[in-house]
């Protein structure tokens, strides 16, 4: 029975995935057929989307890039300021400490989208709409309360005595964390780079509020946009949506065991 059952959560879940790939493959005639195998596959549609012309190609390709740019500034910003909060955490002691780490973690049992029409407030007053800035800042303040607990833990698990002989040595604080602490720690930073990297390629509602042109909407905003209000064939669609999930699959998949370290770092103590 639980095979049973794991194999029809498997065949639930690829097999969205293997039909918009086998439609990203074929012709839209032949995918109108509704055939299951793609018996004359083709990648013209990603040639298309990819070295092509139109407007459909080129606002893939430079959503594509959107995207790029504020997932990879996101998590550059979230594992820096991370970093330093969580050592800060760790290893140092003063006034209203426990209060302010549990205050930082409570923050993470609050539904993410209770403050988006805050959030979109605060970015408006500050014209930061439609801005990259605007999207790496409110994915920096989504994600950092998780980024500072996993971190946390990898640094409360690093023996204390070289710290300390780091410090009789004449190093100052900041020089025993850049040249002692980070490097022992750098499995976790990688873990927790590619989680927040992650997080923030699968957010849509985020950005589809907080970026209102193509000159800064990510990918998965731009393909749900294709939707409806353009005549686009379905067979571009389903290649536009694999380029979509290519990246985060081959992350996940090359990078796995740092993000199961992570995941467990993070929910032990």
């Amino acid at each position: 029975m639980r095979r049973i059952g794991i194999f029809l959560v498997v065949v639930w879940s690829v097999l969205p995935i293997y039909w918009a790939f086998k439609t990203s493959i074929q012709t839209e005639g032949d995918a109108r057929d509704g055939q299951y195998l793609p018996f004359h596959p083709t990648f013209d549609n990603y040639s298309a989307l990819l070295s092509g012309d139109s407007d459909t190609a080129t606002g893939i390709r430079s959503s594509l890039l959107n995207i790029i740019i504020e997932c990879g500034a996101a998590t550059i910003v979230t594992v820096v300021l991370a970093a330093l909060a969580a050592y800060a955490f760790a290893r140092m002691k003063f006034r209203g400490h426990t209060i302010l780490f549990y205050g930082v973690l409570l923050t993470m049992a609050f539904p993410a989208y209770t403050t988006l029409i805050p959030l979109y407030r605060i970015m408006s007053d500050l014209y930061l709409v439609n801005t990259y800035t605007g999207v790496v800042l409110v994915y920096v303040s989504g994600f950092l309360p998780l980024a500072t607990w996993v971190l946390h833990n990898y640094f409360s698990g690093l023996p204390s005595s070289i710290e300390e002989a780091g410090l009789i040595d004449g190093a100052n604080r900041l020089q025993v964390f850049w040249h002692l602490v980070l490097p022992l720690a750098r499995p976790g930073i990688i873990s927790t780079a590619l989680i927040t990297f992650l997080f923030a390629w699968a957010q849509f509602l985020f950005p589809l509020v907080l970026t209102t042109d193509t000159s800064t909407q990510p990918l998965t905003v731009v393909i749900a946009s294709l939707q409806g209000r353009h005549v686009v064939p379905t067979t571009l669609l389903s290649a536009a949506g694999m380029i979509a999930i290519a990246v985060p699959t081959v992350v996940a998949l090359v990078f796995n065991r740092y993000i199961v370290n992570g995941l467990l770092a993070g929910s032990t103590k």
